[in-house]
């Protein structure tokens, strides 16, 4: 289908850009890169008049790294970010999901800020960011602001961003050298959606755990931290037993729905599958 009529913009800042979303209103949109909004307004399940194109806008692409942090521009390409020395060196979780988002077309285009800011509960990258703790930058007329990736997930397409707030970057603590991490994302076909996935961040000491987290995709209105499942695995050397009780907790939090990719209770047991898959990848990466 063809989308509706719409006036497009393209600011040189951001200052530009939240000017404007602030004098056109709730009709306007920022287009990153467009692989979540354009297919919306091809069905006309959305019309906005006016899209305020982000791609101009300088400041808004990069990846450095500060005391404690690795920082991410909103604008930067999922192929910017799988290509990554940096990242491969600091959070290697980030190039692996990237991988598997769509095919190597979508990731040219495709940004990180687009991935995470819309709230669609299939996107890979928002349960990651949950699992690392991540914090998103937002701008808007009345000021910059973070909001924890854990808190900014209200349902589905709905996220604690404010109208006339735009995403600039996503600030990421870096875990400790030598972490276990892994994104297991099981799916019908390359470039689709997870049937059910699992991001799991952990480190080991002296052959126990010492820190998890535990991010799911695709299995509620909202990507989830599955705080329960994490804590399940502290203390113990991730045997069997305990890689089974933090998946029964990551199963209870799930409520996915029933669609083409299998009925609810059949994602709610992959979730379960790609938790248990993820741990023990992490396990096998991490360093004691």
């Amino acid at each position: 289908m063809i989308p509706s009529g719409f006036e497009y913009h393209r600011p040189n800042s951001v200052q530009e850009a939240v000017a404007l979303l602030a004098q056109l209103g709730e009709e306007a949109r920022p287009l990153a890169g467009g692989h979540s909004l354009i297919p919306v307004m091809k069905t006309r399940l959305s019309a906005p008049e006016h899209l305020i194109d982000l791609a101009g806008v300088s400041g808004l692409k990069g990846i450095r790294q500060e005391p404690g942090h690795i920082v991410i521009g909103a604008m930067t390409t999922q192929y910017e970010i799988s290509g990554s020395p940096l990242l491969a060196e600091t959070l290697p979780i980030l190039r692996e999901t990237s991988l598997q988002i769509g095919d190597p077309q979508i990731r040219y285009l495709g940004t990180l800020g687009g991935n995470v800011a819309n709230g669609d509960p299939g996107n890979d990258m928002p349960a990651v960011m949950m699992c690392l703790d991540a914090e998103y930058q937002l701008v808007g007329q009345s000021g910059q602001r973070g909001v924890r990736a854990r808190d900014f997930y209200l349902g589905a397409y709905d996220t604690a961003r404010q109208n006339g707030e735009i995403l600039t970057e996503i600030r990421i603590p870096v875990p400790p050298r030598g972490h276990g991490y892994a994104y297991e994302k099981l799916k019908r076909k390359v470039g689709d959606y997870a049937v059910a996935a699992a991001a799991v961040i952990l480190t080991m000491t002296n052959g126990k755990c010492t820190m998890a987290s535990i991010g799911l995709t695709n299995v509620a209105d909202t990507p989830l931290w599955a705080e329960a499942a994490a804590q399940a695995l502290i203390g113990t050397g991730l045997d069997h037993a305990a890689i089974a009780n933090a998946a029964a907790a990551a199963e209870t939090i799930t409520d996915p729905a029933a669609d083409g990719r299998g009925p609810a209770e059949y994602r709610t047991k992959m979730a379960g599958m790609m938790v248990r898959r993820a741990i023990a990848r992490a396990k096998s990466r991490a360093q004691n």
